[in-house]
């Protein structure tokens, strides 16, 4: 496995899983490369906790929550196979394919780049939700940084989590969590304490907040104009302590961010959830920039799913067993990780055609990591020879493996924030 990170890493773009076994570094024959990770240990747990301690501890980190799907519609002997969501290249569109779901909790250094470092990956399983798996990874996420820190790790996610399934189970953590929510929402704000004591059951709404009706919001209770580098002229409100229709124990900020105000006709605005964290270090103040700087970290989740997909074969490969996609999976993040920590060593070597960069992406440290690793050798041991193998005994008879069929997911319940 050692060697198939090395070949991944200096390979170059990935054409053809068993190719990796031609690069000079992997010393062992082609089928090794599949054995190695059809039988080869990861320790996933010390994993997650070792990756989540190399994200450093001070001031704001962000984390972003976002899935991907493998295609595998022509595996009829893979089981938990699923109808999942991928993109595709069709304007505003997408499609629904049969193959597994992955979860990933990314760390992201710094916004509007193409570096994403997984430090929890997991498959979503048949039995689960991709907010169930993801509520696992911010808990785990949580507990391992949780004394380890000194600053404020905030996790960004999409509109699919924007609800209270995904939020209720995560009140009480050391991070703080933001998720879009859908413009056609309507909240309550909390209501208003009688002025004399009144007999029933205390009400649970006050005020009425709904998304496309300005006229509910009120005054907010912070408001922020200012020139973003990228974004342009960027506004953003805040309003307070909100919650949903069936939903009132879970309260959370609301806000509303505008950017490019200044071309003719702007972007539509969007609408963010804050769920504050159990604490907030002193020499930290959250206002509605922060929150929203948390989610535009999230954007660079998708150029780096594409860079491990198109650059390092992630779902290239077609393996026999779900297990060995998931080892496959992790030494991918591994390689992401390896890149991201030669960054600041190796020297850009632009090809003919490209211009030279100061701060590196992933390809480009890829294509110029073969100066670096030359000089260290492999962890890996010498192969051993084994001899020439006897082959398939005359007269048994081969059975053929066991068909599964595709899992449909019952349709889960819906759930407002």
């Amino acid at each position: 496995m050692f060697e198939a990170l090395d070949a991944l890493l200096l390979a170059g773009p990935v054409a053809s899983f068993a190719r990796l076994s031609l690069d000079p570094r992997f010393k062992r024959h082609w089928h090794s490369l599949y054995k190695g990770l059809e039988k080869g240990e990861l320790d996933r747990a010390w994993l997650t906790t070792h990756l989540a301690r190399q994200v450093p501890g001070a001031k704001l980190q962000y984390f972003c929550l976002d899935g991907t799907a493998w295609p595998r519609p022509r595996a009829r002997t893979l089981d938990d196979r699923q109808y999942v969501y991928g993109p595709t290249q069709a304007v505003k569109g997408g499609s629904i394919c049969v193959g597994y779901a992955y979860s990933l909790l990314d760390w992201v250094p710094r916004p509007h780049s193409s570096w994403s470092l997984s430090v929890n990956l997991q498959r979503i399983p048949s039995s689960a939700t991709a907010s169930e798996v993801g509520v696992q990874q911010v808990q785990a996420l949580s507990e391992t940084r949780r004394g380890y820190t000194e600053g404020l790790d905030i996790v960004a996610a999409d509109a699919k989590y924007g609800n209270a399934g995904f939020l209720r189970p995560l009140q009480g953590q050391s991070c703080g969590i933001v998720v879009r929510l859908r413009q056609d929402r309507v909240l309550y704000r909390a209501p208003e304490p009688p002025s004399e004591k009144r007999r029933g059951r205390p009400r649970i709404h006050g005020a009425r907040f709904a998304f496309k009706e300005p006229d509910t919001w009120g005054t907010p209770h912070e408001r922020l104009a200012f020139e973003h580098p990228h974004l342009g002229q960027v506004k953003l409100e805040r309003w307070h302590t909100l919650h949903g229709q069936h939903d009132a124990d879970v309260p959370f900020d609301v806000v509303r961010a505008r950017i490019h105000l200044e071309r003719v006709k702007p972007p539509a605005p969007i609408w963010l959830a804050w769920q504050a964290p159990t604490s907030i270090p002193p020499h930290l103040h959250v206002t509605a920039e922060t929150i929203w700087q948390a989610y535009c970290h999230r954007w660079s989740v998708e150029p780096g799913i594409r860079f491990r997909k198109q650059s390092l074969g992630w779902n290239l490969p077609r393996f026999q067993h779900k297990e060995t996609g998931d080892r496959w999976s992790w030494l991918v993040a591994l390689a992401v990780w390896l890149l991201y920590l030669a960054r600041p060593i190796v020297q850009d070597h632009p090809l003919p055609w490209q211009k030279p960069q100061t701060s590196l992406t992933p390809e480009r440290v890829q294509q110029s990591l073969v100066t670096l690793f030359e000089q260290f050798a492999s962890p890996a041991r010498c192969p051993k020879v084994r001899g020439k193998p006897p082959g398939w005994p005359t007269g048994r008879a081969r059975t053929p493996k066991q068909p599964f069929q595709v899992v449909k997911k019952r349709p889960a319940q819906p759930q407002t924030a």
